[in-house]
């Protein structure tokens, strides 16, 4: 069997790892930059994610590459913190004990599958066009301006996936009137290991994250109070290949936010990594068509609020692996094993993707009484967080601590 692959991420060399190990299989795996690229803010594995970690060898290079994070806990409109919720045993936290920079976790995943004699990389390269999508294989023109041809083709290339935009009909995408801006500042004396949030007025989220780079990864969100103000924020996240505008446009909006939001904003116009966005999921009615599949945002970008994107894109590439693997014939059409796939996963990407009603308006009060109000809230749940032996009252029922139920498949082990 004949794979191609676009998207070096996550679920791509994930993917590459399992199906490698189906006996005729060979999978070339194209990516645009021209190296992997380190950046990418902080992203946590639970649940079956980790089971597949494991699978892989690599739950000793995930505790290396940890963040160094200690906890979470909420900064008060005097710059002082409220409300922690530490990484400990018993105790409920928003930051998960394998917490890890997306830019580190994409790199183990990569050096796990990039010296497989049956896996090929190729940075620099993209796919230019989709020739054709039959029953006997799929055609593809690659940007070095050769034709190549495969028994399928998977996206695994991001929210805005160009294969998906070629190959499928516009998917659903669900705006949820957030935006938020990353980057990388340099790291100060005062800085701490805790995931420090703070909530200005008018419904702005200002965070700082440790990493194990000696710097500090920020954040900017924030939830636009009218029509207008919405506007505006798109027209800036529409500027992507003008950083000033939008490093300008930034300085209006948070000047007045406090906290460290001017250290941030003085910062992020030479920060090596600057990412600017609203927030929005994704939703296919199918997840393939013919010959190509799409896995991972590509699929179903959940985005951050659910906490599970990176998590996902491990899942559905062992899954879609496995069901691969069950192929009998190379030369058999892969439509049942993405069937199968589907059918098994998409349930538990539905689950992921539903949101309370009040998310995310509840964590960007936009008024003092409501910022009250939710510090109230927080100092709350943060006692009733840390009562010994709570969480061992809510159980997972074998389901890996998140639901989903992963699927033994021998042609993996």
């Amino acid at each position: 069997m004949r794979v191609l692959v676009s998207g070096a991420g996550i679920s791509g060399p994930t993917l590459a790892y399992f199906l490698a190990k189906k006996p005729g299989a060979h999978i070339t795996v194209l990516e645009k930059s021209h190296a992997l690229l380190p950046y990418g803010q902080n992203i946590d594995l639970e649940g079956s994610a980790l089971t597949v970690i494991q699978k892989m060898g690599l739950l000793d290079e995930l505790r290396r590459w940890n963040t160094t994070e200690k906890g979470t806990q909420f900064i008060d409109p005097n710059g002082q913190p409220f409300a922690p919720f530490p990484v400990k045993k018993g105790h409920a936290s928003p930051t998960s004990e394998f917490e890890i920079l997306r830019g580190d976790l994409a790199r183990i995943l990569y050096d796990s599958a990039k010296d497989l004699p049956n896996v090929d990389f190729r940075f620099g390269t993209t796919i230019q066009e989709v020739i054709s999508n039959d029953n006997d294989n799929i055609k593809v023109r690659l940007s070095d301006g050769k034709v190549h041809q495969y028994d399928l083709l998977v996206a695994a290339d991001g929210q805005w996936s160009r294969i998906r935009k070629h190959c499928f009909p516009p998917p659903r995408i669900i705006d949820l009137g957030m935006h938020t801006v990353y980057c990388t500042i340099p790291r100060t004396d005062h800085d701490n290991d805790w995931w420090n949030i703070y909530h200005a007025l008018g419904s702005r989220v200002i965070s700082l994250r440790p990493d194990p780079h000696g710097t500090v990864r920020a954040a900017l969100i924030c939830m636009p109070l009218n029509d207008d103000e919405n506007a505006a924020w798109l027209a800036a996240s529409s500027s992507k290949n003008d950083r000033q505008t939008q490093v300008d446009f930034l300085r209006t909006q948070f000047a007045d936010a406090g906290w460290e939001a001017q250290r941030i904003l003085a910062s992020m116009g030479e920060a090596p990594d600057f990412y600017f966005h609203n927030v929005q999921q994704i939703k296919m009615s199918r997840w393939s068509q013919g010959r190509v599949i799409c896995i991972g945002d590509a699929a179903h970008a959940p985005t951050p609020l659910t906490g599970m994107g990176t998590s996902l894109a491990i899942i559905g590439a062992y899954v879609l692996a496995g069901e691969l693997s069950k192929l009998n014939t190379d030369d058999e059409h892969p439509s049942q094993a993405m069937a199968a796939y589907e059918e098994i996963f998409r349930p538990f990407v539905e689950k992921c993707q539903k949101l309370p009603y009040f998310v995310p308006g509840i964590v960007h009060p936009a008024t003092v009484w409501k910022r009250y109000l939710f510090q109230c809230f927080m100092s709350l749940l943060s006692k009733i967080a840390a009562i010994p032996g709570l969480l061992s009252l809510v159980g997972d029922n074998g389901k890996g601590g998140d639901g989903f139920s992963l699927p033994a498949y021998p042609g993996l082990e």
